[in-house]
């Protein structure tokens, strides 16, 4: 059976039999009998005894960092313009109410991810936010959550979670829109969901590109490229260069050996790489040249990992090659803009003749006539 036809078979399971699927597919994928699959506050208390004080100090580094990133952002206010006299246009941002974090489990805890998903998710004001995380939900994972204030946590992962997310069960509530990475099937689950709930983007095993020239230290490429490929069976780390001799001495992931810059900087744009660094004395030119990548990190001293955790942008990125649509996530996917007008009578009277003359070319004399309407001389 394919990843697609398993992912839609367990959809409709959890569409038809809810709750109990749900725990079925616990037992099943993830060894663990579930009494109840919300996580209760005794537990999320208990799980603080289990995290020690040094990990409770990196997570508020962490906080802090994304933080002031994300308000960075949030900052940035468009200004109403005129674009003709009368004519004021501009746009406002509204949080989604309701949106699903899907946090991956299995080979790794992520606390790391119910930072960079729930933090932008409170700062742009969504109301009800729901997590979902494979039993058993690592200790680490729930005082993350809990200390950005994320209240309603269900242990269920895999594509039975996105499915539960979007059409709802008796426990979990549906949302709006569903966010976080995951393995091939969450990915796909989304994917097939996506007609029903927006997502945030198709992001599924962890990649990595470096992109490097005889300037870079070969120990820091392979380490970086073993941290991708620690993620999973399914994860890519690649070498890209033009410099034989470098392309020699790592033995780890793949390498891609190019005649020069030219062609490096084209090979990223045709992988659209989730993550690419850049270890070249060129950095500026070739950063100016990258049109495809989730996230860019810049010389030797700018590892994935950092990214990973305390930087401050998003871990959650495009991969598979969606980099060459989608973009890193932030604080604006937890929100979209309104557009707002506001036409003056005198405004409207310098347009009315351009607006009508469209509007009867398209044989839209309804349009026309709302025009129309608001200069004859009886209203």
């Amino acid at each position: 059976m394919t990843t697609q036809e398993t992912v839609k078979q367990i959809i409709e399971n959890v569409k038809k039999n809810g709750d109990t699927a749900l725990e079925e597919y616990a037992l099943k994928f993830n060894n663990a009998k579930i009494d109840t699959l919300k996580i209760s506050q005794t537990q999320i208390q208990d799980a603080y005894k289990k995290v020690d004080t040094e990990i409770m100090r990196s997570l508020k580094v962490a906080i802090k960092n994304i933080t002031k990133f994300n308000k960075n952002i949030l900052s940035v206010r468009e200004r109403p313009i005129q674009t003709s006299p009368g004519i004021t246009c501009w746009r406002e941002f509204r949080p989604i109410e309701k949106v699903g974090l899907y946090i991956p489990g299995g080979r790794a805890k992520y606390p790391s991810t119910v930072l960079m998903l729930g933090i932008p998710a409170k700062l742009a004001g969504c109301s009800d936010i729901i997590m979902c995380s494979p039993p058993p939900i690592a200790a680490v994972t729930l005082v993350a959550a809990d200390i950005v204030g994320i209240k309603n946590i269900y242990q269920v992962g895999g594509a039975q979670a996105i499915a539960a997310m979007a059409f709802g069960t008796k426990t979990i509530p549906q949302v709006y829109k569903i966010f976080g990475p995951g393995n091939k099937y969450v990915t796909e689950a989304k994917i097939q969901v996506s007609n029903t709930v927006a997502i945030d983007m198709p992001a599924g095993p962890s990649e990595i590109a470096i992109l490097a020239d005889e300037t870079a230290n070969p120990k820091f490429i392979e380490k970086d490229l073993a941290s991708q490929l620690e993620h999973g069976p399914d994860s890519v780390a690649i070498l890209i260069t033009w410099d034989k001799k470098l392309a020699q001495k790592i033995k780890i992931g793949k390498v891609k050996l190019v005649p020069n810059m030219t062609e490096a900087i084209k090979l990223v744009n045709e992988i659209a790489p989730e993550h690419l660094e850049i270890m070249a004395k060129n950095e500026k030119h070739i950063l100016s040249k990258i049109i495809n990548a989730g996230s860019i990190f810049l010389g030797n001293y700018s590892p994935v990992s950092a990214g990973d955790y305390v930087t401050g942008p998003n871990h959650t990125l495009p991969t598979a090659g969606w980099s060459k649509t989608y973009g890193a996530l932030s604080v604006e996917d937890f929100g979209k803009k309104i557009e707002v007008q506001r036409v003056t009578k005198q405004g409207l009277k310098k347009i009315k003749n351009t607006i009508t003359t469209i509007a009867r070319a398209e044989g839209l004399n309804a349009h026309a006539d709302s025009i129309e309407t608001r200069f004859l001389k009886q209203i």
